[in-house]
């Protein structure tokens, strides 16, 4: 079980937003997708979903190519910066037709990650601020129960004790659920205590890919270091 990512490359006019990418997330995992933003941390998750196609390379989802396969697609759920809801849909009815598509998805979950992060399950959804515009996502996509949930910058906008927050109630259902994650941030200290491995993306290549513990016991050094001196930063 595992979504393998081979030769995938992908232009926009004179930018190289992907070039020759290959990778594999295995099953059970949570992933960290590192980079500084214009990376192509996003391009290349949207490339994963099919809302992007690329210009070359193949996506396959435990085999199963993603071209025009909703099987494969469906097993995967991705929360991403826009938001695909109807300018009048409140928070509750977005449970309710997330469950639509996601069968598995969990309301009972959904409320009470609502009620941990209080956010107002009435309020318009296209009305809600750039924080808990977040935390809308992240309830939603912690709550799909789908095998792969990719997270695009999930943390943009929450405040120390938001991000504290999610970090802990991703661990918490990552225990309860086990799946696959993959966390994009360029925001590496908060995010590397809850990572099994981490790739590293900059101008649309892979630098590395490695475990956690491997960048620790053989380099003898944090992630968010190796970080900063691979980008010099």
């Amino acid at each position: 079980m595992s979504i393998v990512i081979e030769n995938v490359s992908k232009r926009f006019d004179q930018v190289q937003a992907l070039k020759d990418v290959s990778f594999t997330l295995d099953e059970g995992k949570i992933y960290g997708l590192l980079g500084r933003n214009g990376a192509g941390k996003s391009t290349l998750l949207n490339v994963l979903t099919q809302r992007i196609f690329p210009d070359g390379g193949s996506v396959t989802v435990d085999g199963e190519p993603i071209g025009d396969n909703d099987r494969a697609l469906s097993k995967m759920y991705l929360m991403s910066e826009k938001l695909y809801y109807p300018e009048t849909m409140r928070v509750k009815d977005a449970f309710r037709w997330s469950q639509a598509f996601y069968p598995n998805f969990d309301r009972e979950f959904a409320w009470k990650l609502a009620g941990a992060f209080q956010l107002n399950t009435s309020a318009k959804v296209s009305k809600l601020s750039t924080g808990y515009s977040s935390i809308f996502k992240i309830v939603v996509a912690l709550s799909t129960n789908a095998p792969y949930v990719l997270l695009d910058e999930p943390v943009l906008g929450l405040d120390a004790n938001h991000r504290d927050l999610f970090y802990k109630l991703l661990v918490q259902k990552y225990a309860e659920h086990p799946c696959t994650m993959v966390v994009s941030t360029h925001l590496i200290a908060d995010v590397e205590k809850v990572l099994d491995e981490v790739l590293f993306i900059d101008r649309g290549q892979i630098l590395l890919q490695s475990s956690v513990d491997a960048i620790r016991e053989e380099k003898g050094m944090s992630v968010d270091a190796l970080f900063r001196e691979v980008y010099k930063c």
